[in-house]
């Protein structure tokens, strides 16, 4: 498998730390407020790549953070007159419902912000010590400067990074560019005891405690959104090499950002989308679908014709599988078409093919649709032994499987009013009397079931 590495821009054989265990850090949420579509796309995506990898054969321990302590929770505890905690909670569970919704696998590790606290006091004890941190009348600043690589992962050059860098009020750093470590309590904040006294952690140094301690200080990937790379991600690099002594992680992945009808998404600019109002108007299973549809590292664009078209989309992909299912009900003994079963598994080396290169999964997908017409086209419209339909169902569900799509299907085992009800019809049709037929399928469309004549038989799907 090859990863575009944002460190060395550059396409590069993976090759793993520890071959027996593959180690996934992936920046979480600052849980403060519904997550919006763009939250969503490194969810969707990493969820992906994880999936892959399992598939693979490679055993994955994967990460991902919860920062429960922030300006931006502080902010809405006094505004709601609650507290951080009660914040926190209300947000990690609505971030449950949304993320179970995409189908998102639970990470391995789930930790938080408030319980690495005596892990966060240790690295920036370990960089004062080393001099790449300092204290001043209760906050921490790490030396940027000190660290010579800095600007190493987002490719600026440090003049171009100091000339952009400013000391806001209140601040005592030495350099514009050095960046809070430990924040002193201000009055009212929630607040832990420490060496420097009374106050929380900066923002970058929870990942790189979290990293440490349920991964270890070399990492294989770690992963986020590509507006993460500066300062984020940099900020976690200098401060993890200086308190570790060794690389942080060896690939950096970062996805690309989410466009509304062509304009980059911005609460200020008021296009704004949460996964949640997307999920009430059309599912969640659209959502994933839309940002796994395009490769990762691209810029993708959200608009209502472009979800109309995932979902017509996966209703292709529902519509082939249920058929598919029919027909394995149907399927004849006979002798097995040893060529289409080849043609059929060539699809899964289509997939493999396009994965290994940098998680493709826009070229993915598109094997998993060379995979419907394989199927519309030669095993549908014939009689096929019950082999060629169990190769083919199997295949299916694995590729989808990966890509966590196709996860709402509903049983294919009617009850007996509508299976009576079906009988009738074929009945009704074979006297030629159309009109009790015709009843038949227009009470059945009025119950969400659509019914569809070919020449094996009746086949039905639910309407979504």
């Amino acid at each position: 498998m090859r990863i575009y590495n944002t460190m060395s821009r550059q396409k590069e054989e993976f090759i793993p730390v520890d071959k027996d265990e593959i180690k996934i850090y992936a920046c979480g949420p600052t849980v403060y407020n519904f997550i919006h579509i763009g939250n969503a796309r490194p969810l969707c995506v990493f969820d992906v790549l994880r999936r892959y990898m399992e598939y693979r054969g490679m055993n994955v321990k994967f990460v991902q953070n919860f920062t429960d302590v922030d300006d931006k929770i502080i902010k809405r505890a006094n505004e709601e007159g609650i507290t951080f905690e009660e914040v926190s909670k209300k947000y990690i569970e609505e971030f449950w419902t949304d993320a179970h919704g995409l189908n998102v696998k639970e990470a391995t590790v789930h930790p938080k912000a408030t319980e690495n606290i005596d892990e966060i006091i240790d690295i920036i004890k370990s960089l004062e010590e080393k001099g790449y941190a300092y204290a001043v009348d209760g906050d921490v600043y790490f030396r940027t400067l000190k660290f010579k690589e800095y600007g190493k992962l987002s490719h600026q050059p440090i003049e171009d990074l100091q000339s952009g860098a400013r000391i806001a009020v209140g601040e005592k750093k030495e350099d514009p560019l050095d960046f809070a470590l430990w924040k002193a309590a201000k009055e009212g904040e929630p607040y832990w005891e420490s060496p420097w006294g009374k106050g929380r952690p900066g923002w970058h140094i929870e990942c790189s405690a979290m990293n440490r301690r349920y991964l270890g200080k070399t990492i294989d990937i770690h992963c986020g959104g590509k507006d993460l790379v500066f300062p984020h991600h940099e900020n976690e690099i200098a401060q993890s090499e200086c308190a570790n002594g060794c690389t942080f992680s060896k690939y950096w992945m970062h996805n690309g950002y989410i466009n509304v009808d062509n304009v980059k998404m911005s609460k200020s600019l008021g296009n704004f989308k949460t996964v949640r109002e997307i999920a009430d108007a059309y599912g969640y299973e659209v959502i994933r679908y839309f940002l796994i549809s395009s490769h990762y590292r691209s810029p993708i664009n959200y608009n209502l014709d472009i979800i109309e078209q995932c979902k017509s989309a996966l209703d292709r992909l529902y519509t082939c599988r249920e058929s598919l299912d029919f027909a394995l009900k149907k399927a004849e003994d006979i002798e097995d078409d040893t060529e289409l079963i080849n043609q059929l598994n060539s699809r899964r080396e289509q997939f493999i093919t396009a994965m290994d290169d940098d998680l493709n999964t826009a070229d993915g997908i598109s094997a998993v649709f060379e995979l419907v017409k394989d199927i519309n086209t030669k095993i549908l419209d014939k009689p096929v032994s019950k082999n060629v339909c169990e190769t083919a169902a199997k295949l299916f569900d694995e590729l989808c499987d990966v890509l966590g799509i196709l996860y709402n299907r509903q049983s294919n085992d009617l009850d007996a009013e509508i299976e009576e009800l079906i009988a009738q019809r074929q009945e009704a049709r074979a006297n030629k009397d159309w009109a009790t037929a015709d009843k038949i399928r227009d009470d059945l469309k009025a119950r969400g079931i659509i019914l569809k004549d070919t020449p094996q038989g009746v086949t039905w799907t639910k309407e979504s």
